[in-house]
């Protein structure tokens, strides 16, 4: 993000914060079976950046001092076989967490950001779950708890978007449709329910004309985009595995 004299707004940082933010979410989750085989402890010290085009790279950090941003945590990839999967990867979320921030704030000052404008920076960011939120499963938690459902209603369903429309289809693009004898009341809690779920691979939240699929292994949601999964694709896919959950399993057959 050049600054290259041109005014800069808040907006203009997060959506830089937003794009570096959605590629590290996917080294951690969608990425995740490429991600680990990157961060080779054999190698040197590595570093995880997240990009302004929603990608991201495991590489070395900066050589020159000071660097042109602030730097990621160093050697991520020597904790890698030393800990649990999920705890290394709550790990590089955390500080990929920290480093975002940093990022975006070494932004604000270089552009001359005043207090209102720092805050409304930090409103828009605080806004969206963090990376540990979202790779530890915290986010969807959150959303149950804010969104309780009616007795009546499943469990499950607590705060997902609609359940699968066939049973060889875990995919789905609109909310199921509702009993007659459902109230007012009921079906306005079903469209906040989801709204308020998030996709486990960006974070974003559910929209109402965006397709979706439930991975069966561990009940999280995914925008098909994210995951890579058409709803042609999914109408031939009777058991659904993110790849979080299928990467996990093959690893521990290694």
């Amino acid at each position: 993000m050049d600054g290259g004299g041109t005014h800069r707004t808040p907006e203009d940082v997060f959506r830089d914060f937003r794009a570096r933010r959605a590629g590290m979410i996917k080294a951690l989750t969608t990425d995740v079976e490429k991600f680990y085989q990157q961060c080779d402890p054999e190698k040197e010290n590595l570093c995880l950046y997240g990009l302004p085009n929603e990608t991201w790279e495991v590489n070395l950090p900066a050589e020159e001092v000071p660097p042109e941003l602030p730097e990621p945590a160093l050697g991520i990839n020597f904790a890698r076989d030393g800990m649990d999967e999920k705890d290394w990867l709550s790990l590089v979320a955390v500080h990929s967490d920290a480093w975002l921030l940093a990022v975006a704030f070494y932004f604000g000052a270089r552009f001359g950001f005043d207090k209102e404008s720092r805050k409304r920076l930090f409103v828009m960011i605080n806004n969206l779950p963090t990376i540990y939120e979202v790779v530890t499963g915290t986010a969807k938690k959150q959303t149950k708890e804010k969104t309780p459902k009616s007795s009546s209603k499943s469990n499950k369903s607590g705060s997902k978007p609609p359940r699968q429309p066939e049973p060889n289809s875990r995919g789905s693009k609109m909310p199921p449709p509702k009993d007659e004898d459902d109230s007012g009341g009921e079906e306005e809690e079903e469209e906040e329910d989801h709204e308020n779920t998030l996709c486990g691979a960006c974070g974003d939240n559910y929209g109402q004309d965006e397709f979706w699929i439930c991975c069966d292994a561990c009940e999280t949601w995914f925008h098909g985009k994210c995951v890579k999964i058409t709803p042609a694709k999914a109408e031939h896919i009777k058991h659904y595995k993110c790849p979080n959950c299928s990467g996990s399993s093959k690893r521990a057959r290694v």
